[in-house]
């Protein structure tokens, strides 16, 4: 049913939808930047600006390189649409249609001249606001910041906060690592290439801090955040040393990044797409004239040929030691950005989205198989283990908890745990426990189920819409997020003190429609997963 959505997927699916702001037609604003005057809307009280360039077009001889200024332009240039999304779909296959699928999103058309953002504010001026840069899901691969249901319009009201979103180059656009392929190697620009879409994003945070003042904002209390793909490029962020001082708080949800790719892997996959175009050893000029759909279409069947998981085996950051000198969080926590106070956590069924519809009426067998798929020989233990911490759980149920713990929950916690040994920037860590009553609600607590709470967006998406109980919870939930870009402290009056988390007690925000404040939660399974992924 949703194996193809991927990370991010269900987010493209059911989180999107924003409701109309009733009111009148919109007035239209203007905003200075360092590149020329823009034409936004005022709608509701928030002034919005779609679509506003921060990088020149990644096509043709940019294709690859690290993203450039883009030329000033002369008069007003209206921002009212949103821009181009990076190119992600297969060509010559048909879109998935549906209620869940990717299509039924609308996304704007697809183009390398993606380096575009987007800007909610209550004013142009009158204080400078906490900023908010949200990073979108989606893997390294797909996605986009102009997806409905991240619309920054409640969060910017609710919380007097200026919310920006951005578009950037991703999978074999963004994510290539050229720098030791035979006939592009040696050029020094190209050993960036297997971070492109990462620098992307650096340049896209430099675009704020030149320019956030005129939207209202405040350039020296910038908060990053991101979901799946995007808490994963958040985590990216903070061992890049082109981003230091750019952001002054993270938040990771749902973005397990221990690792990125390896120098060695990176140059393979390049190998390998090479060799599916037909080239043996091609220059970057010769990659630069590959038609993009020729181009799109060799990524797809490399990634289909090398059965390349876009997290951490190709075309998503390398390691490359310029870039990206180390992994964020192995063996230790990158020190690059050491100070920045960080919010990291996941919901605790991640996986309920991201399978098919067999998974949900698994026998004891078929879940046996499956465990044992991901954890080898300490199955039988791992099962028992979960059995007897989730009393009466199904078959599936058990599958379902040990596979989101096997890929999201224990490797965050171990992130919480490293960060936090660094000695510097508080930590904060949640495990979002709330389930959705969306079909039948046997999806519990799915990945992306958090990203409507954050973004008060709780009446728009299908996750929440038909929950009483939401609103209440996004109040909340956005609260919070909203105190930790104003001051690094993520506590509120509306929730239980929330303890900023040490390795010895392990406190954890567990959101639900009664929230506390838990020592080490899933202390039996924690310590059962770690020693299965080695994060012992």
């Amino acid at each position: 049913m949703l194996a193809a959505l991927g990370g991010g997927g269900l987010l493209r699916s059911v989180a999107w939808g924003q409701a109309p702001i009733a009111g009148t037609a919109p007035r239209f604003v203007e905003a200075a930047t360092t590149l020329g005057r823009i034409r936004g809307a005022d709608i509701g009280g928030i002034k919005t600006f779609k679509g506003i360039p921060y990088g020149a077009s990644t096509a043709g001889r940019n294709r690859f390189l690290p993203p450039r200024d883009r030329s000033a332009w002369s008069g007003v240039r209206d921002a009212l649409e949103f821009g181009p999304s990076a190119p992600q779909r297969e060509p010559g296959v048909q879109a998935a249609t549906g209620p869940l699928a990717v299509a039924a999103a609308g996304l704007p058309r697809e183009s390398e001249d993606c380096l575009v953002l987007n800007v909610w504010t209550p004013g142009l001026s009158g204080g400078r606001r906490p900023v908010m840069v949200w990073c979108h899901g989606g893997a390294f691969s797909s996605g986009s910041g102009s997806a409905p249901g991240t619309d920054g319009t409640n969060l910017a009201k609710r919380g007097d906060v200026v919310v920006v979103s951005v578009n950037h180059r991703l999978n074999v656009l963004g994510f290539t690592y050229l720098g030791d392929l035979a006939g592009a190697a040696g050029d020094t620009a190209l050993a960036l290439s297997g971070g492109a879409g990462m620098l992307d994003i650096v340049h896209a945070l430099q675009w704020v801090r030149a320019n956030i003042a005129a939207f209202g904002g405040d350039p020296g209390n910038v908060t990053v955040f991101g979901q799946s793909g995007g808490g994963r490029k958040v985590a990216t962020l903070l061992a890049m040393p082109s981003a230091k001082g750019l952001f002054h708080r993270a938040i990771i949800e749902s973005g397990a990044t221990i690792k990125l790719v390896e120098r060695e892997q990176g140059a393979r996959v390049a190998r390998e797409l090479a060799a599916t175009l037909g080239m043996s050893a091609p220059s970057l000029d010769d990659l630069q004239a590959v038609p993009l759909d020729r181009l799109m279409s060799a990524y797809f069947a490399t990634v289909r040929r090398m059965n390349v998981d876009q997290m951490t085996m190709g075309f998503s950051p390398v390691v490359d030691g310029t870039t990206i000198p180390s992994h964020p969080f192995h063996p230790t926590a990158s020190t690059v950005s050491a100070d920045v106070p960080l919010i990291i956590g996941s919901t605790r069924t991640e996986l309920t989205a991201q399978t098919d519809a067999a998974v949900f009426s698994l026998d004891e067998a078929g879940m046996r198989a499956r465990v044992e798929s991901l954890v080898g020989a300490a199955s039988g233990e791992i099962i028992e283990i979960y059995r007897q911490a989730n009393p009466g759980a199904t078959p599936a149920d058990l599958y379902f908890l040990i596979a989101s713990d096997h890929r999201y929950t224990a490797p965050v916690m171990k992130i919480a745990e490293r960060r936090a040994a660094l000695g510097e920037g508080s930590v904060h860590l949640y495990y979002f426990r709330w389930e959705s009553p969306y079909e039948g609600g046997r999806l519990k607590s799915p990945h992306t189920v958090e990203i409507p709470f954050v973004f008060a967006n709780v009446a728009s998406s299908r996750l929440t819409a038909e929950a009483p109980d939401a609103p209440a919870l996004a109040d909340k939930v956005s609260g919070a997020w909203v105190a930790f870009a104003r001051t690094g402290d993520p506590n509120t009056p509306k929730l239980p003190r929330w303890p900023a988390f040490e390795a010895v007690h392990r406190p954890t925000m567990v959101f639900d429609n009664v929230s506390r404040v838990v020592n080490d939660p899933i202390r039996e399974q924690r310590i059962a997963m770690f020693a299965a992924l080695g994060l012992d």
